[in-house]
């Protein structure tokens, strides 16, 4: 079995990409609220800052900061992971199982990157933000309801227009190719 080398790093900021099993489904954005639900509910337990992030369809990308002495960022994903699973169970939807019983709906793992400055802090909120442009959702960032961006925009830290020229999309962060 491969084993994953993560760089756990406590009070540290990480970027993530978390992907649904069926990369052809639509339930994050479909139940968003349940989503977000799962998200209030794992930091009420095991507390971090969610810096930046957008929902897709499909996946989700996301900049969190965990407190200082604390590095169980796996924790947290699978307290999210495991709610959101458990509400969309709870709505009648049809969620795969294995022969054992547990959910299919999450990809096993995550993909994760630990920021290591402002720079690349701002080269990862950059790339959230411009991912449903990316993606082909929307043609600009703005149009994409499911992001910080609009945070980032009522905070006076990006106007309004931002990414509209395309500029944005300096990256690849462990996605497939389409």
């Amino acid at each position: 079995m491969v084993r994953y080398r993560r760089n756990f790093i406590p009070g540290g900021t990480f970027f993530f990409r978390v992907t649904l099993a069926d990369r052809r489904s639509s339930v994050l954005v479909d139940h968003v609220e349940l989503l977000r639900t799962a998200f209030r509910n794992a930091r009420d337990r095991k507390p971090f800052a969610v810096d930046a992030i957008v929902i897709l369809p499909d996946h989700l990308h996301a900049i969190l900061t965990l407190p200082s002495g604390d590095a169980d960022f796996p924790g947290r994903w699978k307290a999210i992971k495991a709610a959101f699973t458990r509400a969309i169970a709870a709505t009648g939807a049809a969620v795969p199982c294995n022969d054992r019983g547990e959910y299919l709906l999450w990809q096993r793992r995550f993909w994760e990157h630990t920021i290591r400055d402002d720079r690349d802090f701002e080269r990862c909120a950059n790339y959230i933000h411009f991912n449903p442009v990316k993606h082909r959702l929307v043609s600009t960032p703005g149009e994409w309801g499911f992001s910080s961006l609009q945070r980032y925009v009522r905070a006076g830290l990006l106007p309004r227009d931002w990414g509209g020229d395309g500029r944005a999309d300096d990256g690849d962060f462990g996605e497939r190719a389409e």
